[in-house]
């Protein structure tokens, strides 16, 4: 956990939501100087800070408005904190709770050092990660269908197995199959959903690799050099990493990526395990993913790991 500990003669909380916000500015000396509700508006934002300029750091809690308020904060040399939302949750939780309480304990723990920090991601890579993110969620949707014939196949006990359909060339004849006419309908419209995702899938991979390409090249090619690391992969590792040079150790970047327990620990007895939706679900993902793959047709490893 890290905290924000730079000293300013202003710290600005708010509470951030779609239509208003609510902002608190104290000073140093822990006083509040503004403490008021307004449009989330850029305009009214930089509107009510201009007297705490000379000086200032603006706050706000990780979830899904702060994109425009960070890039506009980058724009106006403002430095700008992103709170860590699980860890300020179990800081900063108390009996009553509302939007002008929140903005104030969150002004009130930047300004005492205690505010648990998440990532700023760059802008320059932000748009192209989440359409990432998104493909993903497209192509997941697109296994639910796979999964649904697949399903049904077992329902009907048909005799032979339906096989890959994943591959277009399996698909034919998977309609006739089946006796029920109603049956037969919801396999083709599962069938016609696959292959228009088949489509959008596969112009979004283009457009993303493309991207890929204008922004780091050389590691995009380093990382499918990884064995079970593909394009997508790798896609997926560039953009949800983004620098490794953010993690001190490698025990913070192993963290960060799910792939080790939080041991829950005192008086030298162990209580289970914590902090397990503390990190990045992708990148959880993708390395499970390359795991998988990596022992896909490798007899040799596959042989080490029932060893071990």
């Amino acid at each position: 956990m890290r905290f924000y500990t730079q000293q300013h003669k202003f710290y600005c909380g708010i509470d951030l939501h779609t239509k208003n916000m609510f902002v608190c500015i104290l000073d140093a000396g822990g006083n509040i100087r503004i403490h008021q509700n307004i449009d989330t508006d850029p305009e009214a934002f930089l509107r009510i800070i201009t007297p705490f300029r000379e000086d200032i750091v603006v706050a706000v809690e990780c979830m899904f408005t702060w994109y425009w308020i960070a890039d506009l904060c980058v724009q106006q040399n403002i430095p700008f904190v992103l709170g860590h939302a699980l860890y300020m949750k179990a800081i900063h939780g108390g009996k009553a709770k509302n939007d002008k309480i929140d903005s104030l304990k969150i002004a009130t723990l930047l300004r005492g050092g205690m505010l648990p920090q998440a990532y700023v991601y760059p802008a320059r890579m932000r748009a192209t990660r989440d359409l990432l993110r998104r493909r993903n969620h497209l192509m997941r949707k697109r296994a639910e269908l796979f999964a649904h014939i697949q399903n049904t196949r077992s329902q009907y006990n048909l005799p032979d197995p339906l096989g890959c359909i994943a591959k277009p060339k399996n698909r034919e004849g998977i309609v006739e199959r089946f006796d029920d006419p109603s049956v037969q309908k919801s396999m083709a419209v599962d069938l016609e959903m696959i292959e228009a995702y088949d489509h959008i899938l596969t112009q979004l991979e283009r457009d993303i690799i493309a991207c890929a390409k204008e922004h780091d090249l050389r590691s995009y090619a380093l990382l499918q050099t990884i064995p079970g690391v593909g394009r997508i992969l790798a896609l997926v590792l560039l953009y949800e990493i983004e620098s490794i040079e953010r993690f001190p150790q490698v025990q913070d970047f192993v963290s960060y990526c799910r792939l080790i327990k939080s041991i829950k620990e005192s008086n030298g007895k162990k209580y289970g395990s914590s902090g397990k939706k503390i990190g990045n679900a992708h990148l959880k993902w993708a390395f499970s993913e390359a795991a998988v793959l990596f022992l896909k047709g490798n007899e040799p490893e596959r042989g080490r790991g029932r060893r071990f």
